[in-house]
């Protein structure tokens, strides 16, 4: 079970019968608004309050690697193109939905909505 804290802290629970352990995994020092687990449950995305997107290998116990940094307009939203763990897909507040490569955060594409867009 992972799941985040207000602080920015990213959390694992391995609950076996009545035992469990708990693990921290990242710290990214600003608060985390969703967790979104990619098709193959490989790699997390973490967005935060800020507008800023972290990817999380469970795997590979590493840390979180910052993907994107928004100054002039915050991500309301993030999440997986699927098929595959390539790319991901973003919205912002301003209704600009963005495509971008996981593998160094390259930004691919943006299309606008032309509405402001809520959750």
């Amino acid at each position: 079970l992972y799941f985040s804290a207000q602080e920015g802290i990213l959390f694992f629970y391995h609950i076996k019968d009545l035992q469990y352990e708990v693990k921290i995994c990242a710290d990214i020092l600003q608060p985390i608004s969703s967790l979104i687990f990619s098709p193959d449950y490989s790699v997390i995305l973490l967005v935060t309050d800020q507008g800023t997107v972290y990817t999380y290998k469970p795997a590979h116990s590493g840390k979180a690697v910052k993907l994107l940094d928004t100054c002039s307009s915050c991500f309301l939203a993030a999440d997986f193109l699927t098929p595959g763990n390539k790319y991901c897909v973003s919205v912002t507040i301003s209704g600009e939905v963005q495509v971008w490569s996981l593998e160094d955060g390259t930004y691919l594409s943006k299309i606008n909505l032309e509405i402001e867009v809520h959750v």
